[in-house]
C-alpha cells in the first residue's frame, strides 16, 4: 500500500496540489468565484480539494460520512491557517434545509463510484436545490472499466494491485483477494465499489433522469492526479477514441463533468480539448 493511504496529511497535500493545478481552472471556465463564492464538496474526505479554494478567500464547506476524516480536515485546515466548515453526516439522509440555494459550486470528486447503484439517482437529485440560480456541479470519477477503476490500489498486497483485476467474475475476484491475504474490511470495500461501479453512460443516464444538464465532459487518458502521485504528465483522451463507448470506458482514468440543474440535459462534450457544439 502506498504511503498516501496511511499518511493522510500527505494525501491531503497531494489533493490540494491537484485541485490547485486542475480543478480550479476547470471550474473557473464555467463559474466566476473571485472572493465571494461558496463551494461545497460532498465526500470531502480530509478536505484537500477545498484548500486551494479557501486560499482564494472562498467560503468552503465539506461533508463526509467519516468522523475521522472530518476531524482530520478541520485539523489540517487549522494547521494551515485556513477557514473551512466541515460536517460529519450521511448526505443521503441529512436535513438539507440550511443549505438550500447557498452554493456557487458543488464538487463531487471520486465519490459517485462509491454510492450504491440504487442510491445514485437519489443522491444526484438532492444537489440542484443547494445551488444558487447560476450555480454548477463539478463531478469527477474513474470510468469503471479503466485499469484501476476498482480502486485496487488500496490493497496491501502487490499481487492485488493488478490492472483490470476488478473485472474478474465476482466470486473469482473475492477468492483471489482472500487468497492473497487482504483483510476482510478491504475485500468488502472493494466488492462494494465493484457493485457500485460507474460507467460513463450510466452516469450520464442518471444525470438526465434527475434533470441535470451536462454542460461539459472532459475525458482524461492520464488522470491529472497522476502527476503528483506518479510523476506522469496528464493527457486528455483523444477525440478519436472518446466516441466509442467500449474504448472510452477502458481508457478514461478520470471523467470530468460540469452539470447544471437547468437545461435539457444534452451533452456539450469537451473531449480532446474541443467543444462539440
Amino acid at each position: 500500500m502506498q504511503d498516501r493511504y496511511t499518511d493522510r496529511r500527505l494525501y491531503f497535500n497531494e489533493l490540494a496540489q491537484t485541485s490547485r493545478e486542475y480543478l480550479i481552472g476547470y471550474i473557473g471556465r464555467f463559474r466566476e468565484l473571485a472572493n465571494t463564492g461558496r463551494v461545497l464538496e460532498i465526500g470531502c474526505g480530509e478536505g484537500g480539494n477545498l484548500l486551494p479554494f479557501a486560499d482564494m478567500g472562498i467560503d468552503v464547506v465539506g461533508i463526509d460520512i467519516s468522523k475521522g476524516k472530518i476531524d482530520a480536515a478541520a485539523r489540517f485546515f487549522a494547521e494551515d491557517g485556513r477557514n473551512g466548515s466541515f460536517i460529519c453526516s450521511d448526505f443521503l439522509a441529512m436535513d438539507l434545509t440550511e443549505h438550500i440555494g447557498r452554493y456557487d459550486v458543488i464538487i463531487l470528486h471520486d465519490i459517485i463510484e462509491h454510492i450504491a447503484s440504487d442510491s445514485k439517482a437519489g443522491f444526484m437529485s438532492r444537489l440542484g436545490s443547494l445551488l444558487k440560480r447560476d450555480g454548477i456541479i463539478m463531478a469527477a470519477f474513474p470510468a469503471w472499466a479503466m485499469p484501476f477503476g476498482g480502486h485496487q490500489q488500496i490493497c496491501r498486497k502487490r499481487l492485488c494491485r493488478i490492472p483490470f483485476i476488478h473485472l474478474l467474475p465476482v466470486n473469482i475476484y473475492r477468492g483471489y483477494l482472500h487468497l492473497c491475504g487482504e483483510p476482510e474490511c478491504t475485500v468488502e470495500e472493494l466488492l462494494s465499489i465493484r457493485r457500485a461501479g460507474t460507467s460513463i453512460e450510466s452516469f450520464e443516464a442518471i444525470c438526465r433522469s434527475t434533470g441535470l444538464a451536462i454542460l461539459d465532459r472532459t475525458l482524461w487518458l492520464i488522470n491529472p492526479h497522476y502527476k503528483v502521485k506518479f510523476g506522469l504528465r496528464p493527457r486528455l483522451l483523444p477525440q478519436s477514441l472518446s466516441t466509442s463507448r467500449w474504448v472510452r470506458n477502458y481508457l478514461s482514468s478520470s471523467c470530468f463533468y460540469i452539470l447544471s440543474p437547468e437545461g435539457s440535459g444534452n451533452i456539450e462534450a469537451r473531449t480532446g480539448g474541443h467543444n462539440s457544439k
